[in-house]
């Protein structure tokens, strides 16, 4: 069952945190809304539109490790109101992850968009598997013509998501979304 994200951020040292800063109140109402966890128009459409994103894990021994996932725009999949997954691709083959969902089976997914100043916390519970053994799957999250060895398959359910507000986000472009503003302001250029 999905949750409001406050119920996996606001533990008791967090609440007294806010208390001491003065943002208590304002984050009271923020725990009364009960269904950020079904993903929406907006939700949906900012995460098919991603080239990467960042995800924490944590090993059996209690530390997070954080990694970044990158592919072509529209890797990462939206299969239904909380479920979300992608591709996962060779790397450096250390499998920190790998091992730390098949172990923990927790992720938090950061999604981020430089030019727009908005991201996206997801907090999910994982499954991840072998591309032979679900290809229905696999035909769901593979890319076609993306040039990279598909490893595994991850599957994300959502529990809760948050937006962040866009304060201290510097702007940053692609060159595929600078080379499409040129064009559009002056189509001939390029």
């Amino acid at each position: 069952m999905g949750q409001n994200f406050s119920t996996f951020t606001f533990t008791d040292s967090v609440k007294a945190a806010q208390m001491r800063y003065g943002s208590r109140k304002n984050y009271e109402e923020d725990e009364q809304d009960p269904d950020r966890f079904i993903l929406g128009e907006k939700e949906i459409s900012f995460i098919e539109s991603r080239d990467n994103f960042y995800m924490s894990t944590v090993g059996e021994n209690g530390w997070p490790y954080m990694q970044f996932r990158g592919g072509p725009q529209g890797f990462f999949k939206v299969m239904g109101e909380r479920t979300i997954g992608f591709a996962d691709f060779r790397g450096n083959r250390q499998y920190i992850s790998t091992g730390n969902l098949n172990a923990e089976k927790k992720a938090m997914l950061f999604l981020i968009d430089y030019p727009t100043r908005q991201r996206l916390k997801i907090w999910a519970t994982s499954e991840v598997r072998d591309v032979d053994e679900v290809p229905e799957l696999a035909s769901q999250l593979i890319v076609p013509d993306y040039r990279a060895k598909v490893e595994r398959l991850i599957v994300f359910t959502i529990q809760a998501y948050d937006w962040n507000c866009p304060q201290h986000i510097t702007q940053r472009y692609s060159l595929e979304e600078i080379k499409a503003e040129i064009e559009k302001q002056n189509p001939d250029f390029l």
